[in-house]
């Protein structure tokens, strides 16, 4: 039986400011895996608990009696079942990076030091890395808990495809495999937890994006009241889906406050994010597309393989990636025939969980490039076969071939902005030009949906404790400021910004006087945070209804002073004018009134100074979004680089709030999709060990390296909320790996070269070049 010690993928005392102990703060450093699959013989802990400084080493059993284990279940998927988990694996790790061990210190050089004393005894067990691997007969088990390794099988038909497959002019066939990513947030993985004994009372300061989640999953697992359980949020440094799970090192960090009744801290240090953090995007899918003589789309046959890891993430479950991918093929293209199967399996690795778009990206991936072949084939320009196909979404009850939903969209608009925008024309001239000269570049489109602002149907069906809705409370305060406590909360995407925007515009006052709160499930209401593309479509939408009722309670209350209707009233720029336009008062002297002179008011009540709303879409499950991306790249044929000249992008997210921040969002999530179709790849060995897990090894894009990204916009106000804002979080990522590979694609188009694997490294590029020399 193999004996190692303990493994940290770090080492390097003094590189921690909170290596200072303040106020008793303890620090946390964990025991991970070097195996992907082992059981665990014994743990000697007895070295490093004699080691200065160190107050606690911890294993499972420790743990046990004051954490439950969770296991992730999905109501209408009761097939998609997760082995049970705890906060430190028991008995048995799988995956390389799981976290056996916690060392509790009073420094993070000691904890680090403490860790490499403890050795345990394992026994190997068999690995299983490749998802086809893992659905072979006999295969091992990813899991000793399981009986098979799939997790997810899944099917959707519309229609007669084999009748339509067996029928086009054209059909077009095409692989395609996607690299697992992660998420590579500028501030990692954070939590600090301290326990009251007394009042036996939980305080957790997060890097997350579901402040009230993460209440509602602590009290559950640590067996605590929910209203003695408070957990902060403050402005995050990135999360991109990531950060939306319950992660077992952290539950382990709450439980480890709660037992030693100290607070305690944990900070994933780069190294040890790449092992620990949720993974996504692993897929590999076939697909297939039938078109007629005339290049409208008739059908689609897409197949999906997708990796989950070892667990699916709790609470939300590692399905996602897959169904997306299935069900949001084709959907911004009008098509009677769509069959679809995902099939998920687990493996042997980190788990796999949400990261930006969720299976849209893939989707819009496979339709675009697919497109893009049946248009070579019938001699069709990539922009004409588009312009042909789009769906007539102008109606709220329009559904693609795959359900989705499609609401009141612009494609048609998009599309002849975006050429407009590109000088698209002209560009094809150049590109004709140039490859006579023996330079290949490459011209390629995506036109996509999001799915934005996504309403209870979701979760709740699943019966998944995750809000949908989103809160907003304004208060009138004695000064005339506006306080503003909102359940969204915010990982850069600056949506206090444009709730502050919201809530002055509609009021009438200096956005300098409304002050945001966020990310204090016990300051803020109810909701359920960041994820989705939901802040300003839903988050805005609760802040709206709120401004509005609050402005009539003030008006009301100037009224009675001014005896005057306050109907004819207006509020502007903390002004009360009247019917003639005359400034009357200040808002500051309502509220002073109100606060302390109510007596002076001819009402029977005093109107309310704080109003809370809450809002969650009831008649969609979803507010969709559009818009059409390009990209202009040039590949050196002779080295097999790729370089990404220019970059468009025409988005609908329906009333644009702030522009700058829609716009910096949707470069955001631009350069996200680039990295992954040029760089981000999580390298795995065949027995399953992380052969990359460093910003050394994992590329990632640099700003040298990305193109200028023109936005332009097309506004359709949605019709399912007051404010008309659509959500643009994810639009960026959707669409931009789609353009990439069509890009990529078209610039090697003279040489019969179609690459099929993400990320297009220059390997891949010559590969593929030498492929296409060799067929012809």
């Amino acid at each position: 039986m193999p004996r190692r010690a303990a493994t940290r993928l770090v080492s390097g005392k003094g590189r921690y400011t909170d290596d200072i102990n303040v106020a008793g703060l303890l620090h946390v450093a964990f025991v991970r895996s070097p195996y992907p699959h082992a059981r665990i013989v014994n743990t000697e802990v007895n070295t490093a608990k004699a080691m200065t400084g160190v107050v606690a080493v911890l294993t499972a059993d420790d743990l046990a009696p004051i954490c439950l284990p969770w296991q992730t279940r999905l109501a209408l998927l009761p097939g998609h079942l997760s082995p049970p988990q705890m906060p430190l694996a028991l008995g048995e790790t799988c995956w390389q990076g799981e976290a056996i061990v916690a060392v509790v210190a009073t420094s993070r050089a000691i904890a680090e030091d403490a860790a490499e004393c403890v050795e345990i005894e394992w026994a190997e067990l068999p690995a299983v890395a490749d998802m086809q691997v893992a659905a072979l007969p006999g295969a091992a088990l990813v899991n000793s808990a399981m009986a098979t390794n799939l997790g997810l099988d899944h099917a959707v038909a519309t229609g007669d495809p084999d009748a339509a497959l067996r029928d086009a002019a054209v059909v077009v066939e095409h692989s395609f495999s996607f690299d697992r990513q992660t998420g590579v947030t500028l501030e990692p993985r954070t939590i600090v937890a301290e326990f009251e004994p007394r009042l036996r009372q939980l305080t957790v300061h997060h890097s997350h994006q579901v402040p009230h989640q993460m209440r509602d999953i602590f009290a559950a697992q640590l067996k605590l009241p929910l209203s003695h359980v408070r957990v902060v949020t403050p402005d995050v440094g990135g999360a991109f889906g990531m950060k939306l799970s319950a992660y077992p090192d952290e539950m382990a960090v709450a439980a480890i406050a709660v037992l030693l009744e100290q607070p305690v801290k944990f900070c994933a240090d780069r190294l040890e994010s790449f092992v620990s953090d949720n993974h996504a995007r692993e897929a590999k899918v076939q697909g297939r597309m039938a078109v007629d003589a005339n290049g409208k789309l008739m059908a689609m046959d897409i197949s999906v393989v997708s990796g989950f890891g070892a667990y699916s993430a709790y609470p939300r479950g590692s399905v996602g990636e897959g169904l997306q991918a299935v069900h949001m093929a084709a959907a911004s293209y009008s098509m009677a025939h769509l069959r679809g199967r995902v099939r998920g399996y687990f493996q042997n690795k980190a788990p796999s969980g949400v990261l930006r778009g969720v299976g849209q990206p893939i989707a819009t991936t496979v339709t675009e490039q697919l497109l893009d072949l049946a248009a070579r084939q019938l001699n069709l320009d990539p922009a004409e076969i588009r312009r042909r196909n789009y769906v007539d979404a102008t109606t709220a009850t329009a559904r693609s071939a795959g359900g989705i939903v499609l609401a009141e969209l612009s494609l048609q608009r998009c599309h002849d902005r975006l050429m407009q925008l590109m000088d698209y024309d002209a560009l094809r001239q150049q590109q004709r030009a140039l490859r006579d000269q023996g330079i290949y570049r490459g011209i390629g489109l995506a036109a996509f949906m999001e799915q934005t602002a996504v309403g209870p149907a979701l979760y709740g069906a699943q019966n998944v404790r995750a809000s949908a809705q989103e809160a907003c409370r304004l208060t009138l305060e004695p000064d005339g400021g506006i306080r503003c406590a909102t359940s969204i909360t915010d990982q850069g995407q600056g949506t206090g910004t444009a709730l502050a925007q919201i809530i002055a515009d509609t009021l009438g006052v200096d956005i300098d006087t409304v002050e945001v709160a966020t990310g204090d499930t016990q300051l803020t209401p109810f909701g359920g945070g960041a994820w989705a593309s939901r802040g300003t479509a839903l988050g805005g939408e609760a802040a709206l209804r709120a401004a509005r009722r609050l402005q009539e309670s003030i008006l009301t209350i100037a009224g009675a002073l001014l005896q005057a209707d306050a109907a004819v009233l207006k509020l502007e720029g903390g002004q009360i004018y009247n019917a003639a336009g005359l400034a009357q008062m200040t808002l500051a002297d309502v509220a002073t009134t109100a606060c302390f002179k109510a007596h002076l008011l001819s009402l029977t009540e005093l109107p309310p100074l704080e109003i809370t709303e809450s809002f969650a879409p009831r008649d969609l499950p979803y507010v969709a979004a559009n818009g059409i991306q390009a990209a202009h790249v040039e590949i050196d044929v002779e080295l097999g680089t790729i370089r990404v000249l220019d970059f468009w992008v025409v988005d609908d997210c329906g009333r644009v709030i702030n522009p700058l921040l829609v716009d910096e969002q949707i470069r955001g999530g631009v350069v996200q999709g680039i990295g992954a179709a040029l760089y981000e790849q999580c390298i795995y060995s065949a027995d399953a060990q992380l052969e990359n897990g460093s910003l050394v090894d994992y590329l990632v894009p640099m700003a040298s390296e990305m193109p200028d990204i023109h936005v332009a916009h097309v506004q359709t106000p949605t019709s399912a909320t007051t404010l008309g804002a659509r959500g643009v979080g994810e639009a960026g990522t959707v669409g931009a790996g789609a353009a990439i590979w069509t890009a990529v694609n078209d610039a090697l188009a003279p040489f019969g070269a179609v690459l099929s694997q993400q990320p297009f490294t220059p390997e891949r590029v010559l590969d593929g070049l030498a492929a296409a020399r060799g067929k012809g």
